[in-house]
């Protein structure tokens, strides 16, 4: 049963919508179909070997090119902010809301500087700005579709920073939940004289066990709208306030007893939501790739490192003496291995025989030699190490590495535990995303970092890997979306 069916979104970056539109398209097929179609794989194949045309080429001509032309209609290349992209936005939803019978919003404008209550009283503060980028205002086009639309129900998303965030001594959440709460009054500053303006009631996505679902819950404490992913089956430690909002004449007494998210018996470990992905090594940056030279300047920093340590740290030197360079496996690699785990079995359709958006970076040469003592400092001591415990001549050449606001620079993602939080920052290093193993002394793949935000196999990220990266770091959790879906429908289906 499919309850909901996706009507319209928007992204501005190129890339990135050329992914919403794949998917999209992908979607349809699917629901057309029955089933994912051999079309389809038969297109990742051609994919993973390079020998693609563009899918706009490739679906977009002849047999499936009506379900291409929907996917075009659906997903929306625009700048929200600009006027013209506003309005193509508003003029999409209208041409479709009465194909419906009720409206969901999703989203996660960024908002924490932007809120529109008391706009000309924030202006006073010292801090304030209404300067911005176009994304920072965001925030007032998704109230604007709420004030116009009224939809059934809202979701809204975005860092949990959000709750304490001030503009100068002043809380901005609270006068975010009055916006959120009352849509018209936020945009003209006061209920509008002889219409109904739908109001909306905030409430958590997810209860713990005994708690009902109520306003004094999030009152008390805004804390209760943060999801914590490893708790649900997601393989990483994101946490992320997610607010719903409810349309106040949908309100029924079911919804405070309506269950929050699954909870998991225990949580996912890395090396389980990666099974079935094949071992890759790194490379050396700015250079071609030449296996020979890598393993010698993995030697190299190898007994650069031992001479650092000296006696400091026998353990750690006892662990690096023995490693060996695994310069034999690729960079990249379109071949599943053997392994699996119930969850990936979650993600892999058995028709897909290619991995996609799988190949390592490279690193400079001195990162090795740091990656390889952070990767046997987690094995011995079941952490990564602190830039305090870095020997000093190891260290990067960072003006803020002893300053303590990055004190988790490098940091290792233990294959024993789910992941840290997968962010877009990733696609400018990958410090934060050591692969825990050693002798392959890299980051995390594309394809790694999208299986611990739970894209199945089939998911496809356009654009460079760069783009790539930030595409995967932005995400909720597909997983994780589909659980909220279910508490969403749970409610509105009553």
């Amino acid at each position: 049963m499919h309850p909901f069916e996706l009507a319209v979104s928007a992204e501005m970056e190129a890339s990135a919508h050329s992914t919403l539109r794949l998917r999209a398209f992908y979607r349809l097929l699917v629901r057309q179909e029955g089933s994912v179609p051999r079309d389809y794989f038969a297109y990742l194949e051609k994919v993973a070997k390079g020998e693609a045309l563009p899918p706009s080429v490739h679906f977009g001509e002849g047999k499936w090119k009506p379900l291409w032309d929907q996917a075009e209609e659906e997903a929306l290349n625009l700048t929200l902010g600009v006027e013209k992209d506003n309005r193509a936005l508003l003029d999409r939803i209208e041409a479709v809301k009465d194909e419906f019978e009720e409206m969901i919003l999703i989203g996660g404008p960024p908002c924490q500087a932007y809120s529109l209550v008391g706009r000309s009283r924030q202006k006073k503060v010292k801090g304030f700005r209404s300067k911005g980028t176009t994304k920072h205002f965001l925030y007032k086009q998704y109230l604007d579709i709420l004030a116009e639309y009224s939809p059934a129900v809202f979701i809204m998303e975005n860092v949990k920073g959000i709750l304490t965030s001030k503009v100068g001594n002043n809380e901005m959440f609270a006068a975010i939940m009055r916006d959120l709460a009352d849509p018209s009054a936020a945009l003209s500053g006061s209920s509008r004289p002889g219409k109904k303006d739908k109001r909306y009631v905030l409430l958590p996505i997810h209860l713990d066990e005994a708690q009902k679902r109520t306003t004094e819950l999030v009152a008390d404490n805004p804390a209760a709208f943060i999801i914590r992913c490893e708790n649900h089956g997601i393989p990483q430690a994101r946490h992320r306030v997610i607010i719903m909002g409810i349309r106040e004449d949908l309100m029924h007494p079911g919804v405070a007893t309506v269950p929050g998210l699954p909870v998991s018996d225990s949580e996912i470990p890395i090396e389980k939501a990666l099974a079935g992905l094949p071992k890759l090594r790194s490379g050396l940056s700015r250079q071609q790739d030449d296996p020979e030279l890598w393993k010698w300047a993995m030697e190299s920093e190898r007994d650069w490192v031992l001479k650092v340590l000296g006696t400091s740290m026998p353990n750690v030197s006892g662990r690096l003496k023995k490693l060996k360079p695994s310069h034999g496996l690729p960079r990249s690699s379109i071949r599943y291995s053997e392994g699996t785990s119930c969850f990936t079995e979650k993600l892999r359709n058995s028709d897909q025989t290619v991995v996609l958006n799988h190949e390592t970076r490279g690193h400079m040469q001195s990162d090795l030699g740091r990656y390889m003592f952070c990767a046997a400092f987690a094995k011995e001591h079941k952490r990564s190490p602190s830039s305090e415990e870095f020997p000093k001549r190891l260290a990067p050449d960072h003006k803020n590495w002893e300053s303590g606001a990055f004190a988790d620079r490098f940091r290792v993602q233990r294959q024993e535990r789910p992941s840290n939080t997968v962010t877009s920052h990733l696609s400018k290093d990958g410090h934060a995303f050591i692969h825990w193993d050693p002798k392959q002394c890299r980051s995390l793949t594309v394809r790694e970092a999208a299986r611990l935000q739970t894209f199945p196999d089939d998911y496809l990220f356009m654009g460079n890997r760069t783009q790539q990266y930030i595409q995967v770091g932005n995400a909720v959790p597909p997983m994780l979306a589909r659980e909220i879906a279910q508490v969403v429908w749970s409610i509105i289906k009553k």
